[in-house]
């Protein structure tokens, strides 16, 4: 059995001093938002809190799906360094970047560069430079495969896209992973789904991502940016192909009466299991995190997902996304 947790949208705080220069670009409108919002939202005790009960599970390996940061300034980008030192080795972790991670050009450079070593593909020596998307890492017969969907986007745009080279390699992967028996589950930041997120905020490319899934397949999608709990599914040759997007890990609970949309923090954890069927796998889906009542972290919901030839049939490529209100 591999154990796979799933975190996202860190958005480290405290936001780091920003310099007047710094604030010449987009980063202006991001600052502000933090000011009147995400600081009041976002905080450090419940990444914390959510790290250590995520760590005391013992998973096999970690996979974070962006947002590392906020505004991409350099000292975030070295923090970011630091604690994805402290979360695991980068053999136990695995990194996709976020629109926020390329939140004005050049900063996805400087950050993939930085965070390198959790998105270096087995076998691969990027002379520490930005590695190349998807990257292949295969652990215990599952194939960890990082897809990018960040960029560099302008005011009040949280866009990202998924291009035509990406596709063509994702889809070598994805046969090549396949014909070897393996679990193939793919790491994105943005929804790979229609409907998902209001058009500013949405993946450009995702017919073509699809496209890809609908040929050649794979097991089990993870992805961030919305902020939600929510379950959707793609058609693949095998059957339904689970597409789970998990809160952010720094929400804070609400204050009784104030609720908002955005669950408090949660991370997800997959216990994937092979079954005497050939390309056939058990994954018992669990989901950690807090309530509103409580500061605590506890199990919130368990379900079993049937992957490989063993997944449902769906007769559409995508269903309308489930929130944890209207799943059943």
């Amino acid at each position: 059995m591999f154990r796979l947790a799933h975190i996202s949208d860190i958005h480290l705080s405290p936001l780091p001093q920003v310099r007047l220069r710094e604030l010449a670009s987009k980063r202006i409108t991001g600052y502000i938002n933090w000011k009147r919002h995400r600081k009041g939202a976002m905080h450090d005790w419940v990444l914390e809190s959510l790290i250590k009960d995520l760590k005391s599970q013992k998973p096999d390996h970690i996979a974070v799906t962006g947002d590392l940061v906020n505004l991409a300034l350099n000292l975030e980008i070295d923090n970011g360094y630091q604690w994805l030192k402290q979360l695991g080795s980068q053999q136990d972790v695995s990194f996709v970047p976020g629109n926020h991670d390329a939140y004005v050009p050049g900063a996805l450079d400087k950050s993939c560069c930085k965070w390198e070593p959790w998105m270096r593909g087995d076998g691969i020596d990027n002379h520490e430079k930005r590695p190349q998307f998807p990257y292949l890492r295969v652990r215990d017969g599952v194939a960890i495969i990082g897809v990018s969907s960040a960029r560099a986007t302008g005011p009040f745009m949280a866009s990202g896209d998924f291009l035509p080279a990406q596709a063509a390699r994702l889809k070598t992967i994805l046969t090549e992973t396949g014909e070897q028996g393996l679990c193939r589950v793919i790491l994105i930041h943005h929804p790979p789904v229609r409907n998902a997120t209001p058009a500013y905020k949405r993946l450009f490319g995702i017919a073509r991502f699809q496209k890809v899934i609908r040929e050649v397949g794979a097991e089990l999608v993870l992805h961030g940016h919305t902020h939600l709990a929510t379950l959707n599914e793609i058609a693949s040759p095998h059957g339904a192909v689970p597409v789970i997007c998990v809160p952010s890990a720094s929400q804070a609970p609400y204050a009784p009466g104030h609720e908002g949309r955005k669950p408090p923090a949660r991370y997800n954890l997959f216990s994937i299991e092979a079954t005497d069927q050939p390309k056939s796998w058990q994954c018992c889906w669990q989901q950690y995190g807090f309530t509103n009542e409580s500061n605590e972290v506890a199990l919130l919901a368990e379900q079993i997902l049937m992957l490989g030839k063993a997944a449902p049939q769906i007769s559409t490529a995508s269903v309308p996304p489930k929130t944890e209100e209207t799943a059943e």
